[in-house]
């Protein structure tokens, strides 16, 4: 047991290195290669050894429906060994046409796939008996349409008929043939990326007249280019002060309604300033009508120490008494002043 498992390929348990190739003489499996049936190999017998499944194809553009193919027969069966047949450039340019890849790209591209166990170069067109038992392949896998070349209706005909041949589905909306039809149909397109990358007319196969037009073409492009970043800006700019404007607008609005505001409230018709306005009003009107009144007892006259005091007259009756003439201004005052005062104390 220990020799069939040193001598007998496994599945990769790793990804760090690249599928290897197939050896041209023969398989590298010495165990016992017993014809297995899709029940057998489904239910994970033999367990000495894995289900060897066998897919080939161009491969030419390397892309995911390629790779959902190959993943759906790594896992068509629990223990499976998958060998990926690449044609070469010679049998595909002869019975299916010319390729953008070279068969060493398109080897490799397989290599590094994660589902390839091995990778068989030169595969053959037509898949023989000889060849099957060459490899010991238990199962072939592909898509179930018709594959009609080299003068037959289905290559894999035979293979269906020996019980041998396991479906695969398509995956829809991408393909080689589909790639390249995006790319002839865009040709100027890359033409002119490529010239601006600076690939040669040489080299992309354009003429001198598709040069200086696909180059014109890259200078209008770029002036269009810097149209529309001179627009953008402007726009921005625009949007920039219209924003700006509208702020400025907001903010002028709100200090009009608090300036109307403050007035109305000091101003209007029920301001402060009218009250203020009101109670002086009031006051002074006040102050007119009712003016201080003087103070009810007069202070009494001081006498001037220069001048003494006059002896007191003797009494005399009103109709006995003539005043005497009075031989200056100060004794008249003075008399008046006695004569009133004796008056009222008659009174």
């Amino acid at each position: 047991m220990e020799e069939l498992e040193h001598t007998c390929p496994h599945p990769r348990t790793t990804l760090t290195e690249p599928a290897i190739f197939a050896r041209e003489t023969s398989c590298d499996c010495r165990a016992p290669h017993e014809k297995l049936t899709i029940a057998q190999a489904r239910r994970g017998t033999p367990v000495d050894r894995p289900v060897r499944v066998y897919a080939d194809g161009i491969f030419d553009l390397f892309h995911s429906g390629h790779a959902r193919a190959l993943m759906q027969a790594k896992n068509l069966f629990p223990n499976t060994y998958l060998i990926v047949g690449v044609c070469s450039d010679e049998l595909t340019h002869k019975y299916k046409g010319f390729t953008v890849m070279t068969e060493h790209e398109r080897y490799e591209a397989l290599r590094h796939c994660r589902y390839v166990d091995e990778v068989l170069r030169d595969a053959p067109w037509t898949l023989t008996p000889e060849f099957l038992e060459k490899h010991k392949i238990d199962f072939v896998a592909h898509d179930d349409i018709p594959y009609s070349s080299a003068g037959s209706e289905d290559v894999y005909k035979h293979i269906k008929e020996a019980g041998m041949f396991v479906p695969t589905q398509r995956t829809e909306g991408i393909s080689t043939s589909d790639i390249i039809t995006r790319i002839v149909r865009d040709y100027d397109v890359y033409a002119r990326r490529n010239l601006q990358r600076g690939y040669t007319a040489k080299e992309l196969n354009v003429s001198y007249i598709n040069e200086k037009k696909y180059r014109l073409q890259n200078q209008v492009d770029r002036m269009k280019e810097k149209v529309r970043t001179v627009e953008e800006k402007s726009k921005h700019f625009v949007y920039r002060v219209e924003e700006k404007s509208h702020d400025l607008i907001q903010k002028w609005e709100e200090k009009s309604r608090e300036f109307i505001g403050n007035f109305l409230e000091l101003f209007g018709p029920d301001g402060t300033w009218k009250q203020v306005f009101q109670e002086r009003s009031g006051r002074m009107l006040s102050y007119a009508l009712s003016p201080r009144g003087s103070p009810s007892n007069s202070p009494p006259r001081e006498l001037s120490p220069l001048r003494s005091p006059s002896p007191p007259s003797p009494p005399a009756r009103w109709h006995n008494a003539r005043p005497s003439p009075p031989t200056s201004p100060k004794g008249a005052s003075a008399s008046i002043s006695s004569m009133s005062e004796g008056d009222e104390d008659e009174k």
